[in-house]
């Protein structure tokens, strides 16, 4: 990684770490601060209903996410990679994992049309979540904002997701600690 490092300060390139990653209705359990003896009791219902977010970190502590109500296809992730260029000026160096969405037909036809002046994709070697920052954005979603989180419908879970994209954009310096905790030089 740090040749892919070296190359994007000598193009002088903004890295972009991107992942996807699904949010279910079901709550993440941890431990909670109630009193001995009052356990707090949490309802939920069994579905597999959920919401997909594909997300984006930077090195200078900005953070792009995007929700849907249903599995993150190869268009949505062409959808997004113009977002981020039209949200981040200059080139880009995209590094992501290698998913077949990544790597289909619709997202070389995107790439082959153009969008090669402007973006770089890098893969992160084989199975290597530990490797992508926005792997601890997921995580501190989940444990942080999310936990012990038990919603009825999809629209309660898509407003609880707003509300702690909105906190964890205002805190830069922990999205910076995410790259720097997945070995990167922020």
């Amino acid at each position: 990684m740090a040749r892919v490092e070296k190359k994007a300060a000598q193009e002088g390139r903004t890295i972009v770490f991107i992942d996807e990653s699904g949010f279910y209705l079901l709550p993440i359990v941890v431990r909670t601060y109630a009193p001995c003896g009052c356990t707090p009791i949490l309802k939920e219902y069994l579905s597999y209903d959920h919401l997909s977010l594909i997300g984006a970190v930077t090195p200078q502590g900005r953070l792009f996410l995007k929700t849907y109500a249903h599995s993150i296809t190869s268009r949505e992730v062409v959808a997004f990679l113009r977002q981020l260029q039209r949200l981040i000026p200059g080139l880009l160096l995209v590094i992501w994992d290698g998913s077949p969405i990544h790597r289909s037909q619709v997202v070389k036809d995107y790439l082959a049309s153009g969008a090669t002046q402007r973006l770089h994709l890098e893969r992160f070697p084989g199975y290597a979540p530990e490797l992508n920052p926005t792997e601890w954005v997921w995580s501190y979603l989940k444990l942080a904002h999310l936990a012990n989180i038990a919603c009825d419908h999809l629209s309660e879970l898509d407003a609880h997701l707003d509300k702690a994209k909105k906190r964890l954009q205002r805190k830069p310096n922990l999205i910076q600690a995410f790259i720097h905790d997945a070995g990167y030089q922020v």
